[in-house]
């Protein structure tokens, strides 16, 4: 089989060669993502540990409801990104495109309520540099918010150019797949986010 043939046994996202290319490279990506969260997690926890909060303690500021809500929005855009991933690989591209679009509202809102958490901490007179606590914090959930931000315009483009092309390709098809790892690696750094930044924070 050539590079350029297609093999029509497979799901359609690794039907074509230079797709499936894309996805191995994607995945090596996704190992310099873990390794920059990574660092981010580790200097919130040092500073966690001994940096200052000026007087403004986790415990006090933190809202549980709102982190439920956001974290609702996430897992739950997570699950109907699976969904779109079935749809189009049985090629049911109504329920392909609702799920999408569903992924994205509920993304955009995740990115809405964070919006406005940021928000309300500056107003209560917590910024970048009111502590090197609140630093760590604000670049660890500022760089995790930025992602989701991106994720939901590349999905937008890819939706674009789904309908400009009039239908689905495996080279096309191998990007959605791209961007729902991208998607679920999000929400994976989400769940420690929301435990080891918010539970952590609010017990102690």
């Amino acid at each position: 089989m050539s590079a350029h043939q297609t093999d029509v046994n497979k799901p359609l996202e690794y039907q074509d060669h230079q797709g499936r290319l894309n996805i191995i490279g994607f995945w090596i990506f996704l190992g310099a993502e873990v390794a920059l969260f990574s660092t981010l997690f580790a200097t919130y926890f040092v500073m966690k540990a001994g940096g200052s909060d000026a007087g403004f303690h986790p415990a006090d500021m933190f809202e549980l409801p709102l982190v439920l809500i956001m974290t609702f929005l996430l897992l739950a855009s997570s699950f109907t990104c699976g969904l779109a991933l079935h749809a189009m690989r049985d090629q049911k591209w109504g329920q392909f495109m609702t799920y999408q679009i569903i992924t994205l509202v509920l993304g955009i809102g995740f990115v809405g309520f964070e919006i406005y958490e940021f928000a309300h901490y500056v107003g209560e007179g917590v910024t970048l540099s009111v502590g090197s606590y609140w630093s760590s914090f604000f670049v660890l959930l500022g760089t995790h918010g930025a992602h989701v931000s991106l994720g939901i315009f590349w999905i937008i483009g890819l939706l674009i150019q789904f309908k400009m092309r009039g239908g689905m390709t495996p080279k096309l098809a191998s990007k959605f797949f791209v961007s729902s790892l991208y998607w679920h690696f999000l929400d994976v750094i989400w769940i420690f986010i929301y435990t080891g930044v918010y539970l952590f924070g609010l017990m102690q």
